[in-house]
């Protein structure tokens, strides 16, 4: 059996810190099935690389990371380093050249963690974010610096084929998952040319991929209270960059914080890798206190191996977080607790043992 190999950049802040937990998690899956054959490799490009070096990664990092079949990532952000060099030095050349148009992240309420929100009922959609083009590009400029007449140029990219692409992976899953409606994110009354365009072949991807499905779009302002106000009321948001940027993180509050989400950039052809990582950043606050949440790395892992052909370790990931939850003994600060990131890590991996155990060494997702 070939090994799935993942290339591994754990980043800065608590990036390491929840990284070590992720792959403390991998390590256990590996020792209780051994049909697992994984060969992880660990890259040092950060904000202390940069500081070092003058990049943030070598010129031939793209070649190498193409040579895996995943990108397991942590977090960035440094003080020392100005936040549009680590997003557009390391981010967002991985996610432009390897094609990750698909940006996906579930909304999921959990056990063990209140939301204002829930009112009792569940909360459980998904966000199909646009990740290669949009509002999120460096088409632009300035003109007449430091003079009273300077001005700029910010260029929103959208083509109809980065479109289509976005809103056909959102309506597959819609359909393989059971769902009967996409909600489109919108402010075509306002942004007349590039939302326009937007929703005109929203519409016509929709349409092309299941008459069945059920298309609503709706104003970017309104469906941001309709988060807060119905959020049961979802299935699978897709959006543009900056769109679906906003709305994925404010989706995460809603079920508990940012510390619990994960994300998948997702290239579906799997001409170029994937890459995973939690939703959250690096945290320089409370960096080195040994306190942050791995959750959201430990189950960015899980998509990682739904990704690569695992949907059964994905759903005993999820599982065995949402059983440390649902008992609460082990609790992080930001759920309410006290435990440290070690200690989610070591509670998770004990609870993947247990479950393999009752399964008779053969999980089966029960």
């Amino acid at each position: 059996m070939t090994a799935i190999k993942i290339a591994v950049i754990p980043g800065d802040g608590i990036g390491k810190e929840v990284m070590q937990e992720a792959l403390k998690v991998l390590n256990c899956l590996q020792e209780q099935h051994s049909s697992l054959q994984i060969e992880t490799t660990i890259f040092p490009w950060s904000s202390d690389y940069y500081v070092q070096h003058g990049c943030m990664m070598p010129n031939d990092a793209l070649a190498t990371l193409q040579t895996y079949d995943a990108i397991l990532f942590g977090a960035i952000g440094d003080a020392r380093v100005p936040d549009d060099v680590t997003v557009w030095e390391l981010i967002m050349p991985i996610r432009k050249h390897f094609q990750q148009y698909v940006n996906f992240r579930p909304i999921k309420s959990l056990p063990g963690i209140a939301s204002p929100l829930a009112n009792g009922k569940e909360i459980d959609f998904v966000i199909f974010r646009e990740n290669a083009e949009g509002e999120y590009s460096d088409s632009g400029g300035r003109l007449y610096q430091q003079q009273p007449q300077e001005m700029t140029i910010q260029n929103t990219i959208m083509t109809r084929i980065g479109i289509e692409k976005i809103v056909h992976a959102a309506c597959e899953y819609a359909k393989q998952h059971g769902k009967t409606k996409i909600t489109s994110a919108t402010k075509s009354n306002a942004i007349i040319h590039s939302m326009k365009f937007w929703d005109e072949h929203t519409s016509k991807a929709v349409k092309q991929s299941s008459p069945a499905l059920q298309l609503e779009s709706i104003y970017i302002d309104a469906l941001v209270a309709y988060f807060v106000e119905r959020p049961q009321n979802f299935e699978v948001v897709v959006a543009s960059n900056l769109f679906g940027d906003i709305l994925s993180d404010l989706g995460s509050a809603i079920v508990g914080g940012l510390g619990l989400s994960p994300s998948a950039n997702l290239n579906p052809e799997k001409d170029f890798p994937s890459m995973f990582e939690p939703v959250h950043g690096s945290a320089p606050d409370i960096a080195g206190k040994g306190i942050a949440n791995p959750i959201a790395q430990i189950w960015s892992l899980a998509l990682l191996l739904g990704h690569q052909g695992r949907p059964d370790l994905e759903q005993l990931i999820v599982k065995a977080i949402t059983a440390v939850l649902q008992e609460g003994v082990v609790k992080t600060a930001d759920i309410g607790g006290q435990a440290t990131t070690a200690q989610m890590g070591d509670a998770i991996c004990q609870e993947i043992i247990n479950r393999t155990l009752t399964a008779g060494g053969v999980y089966h997702g029960s």
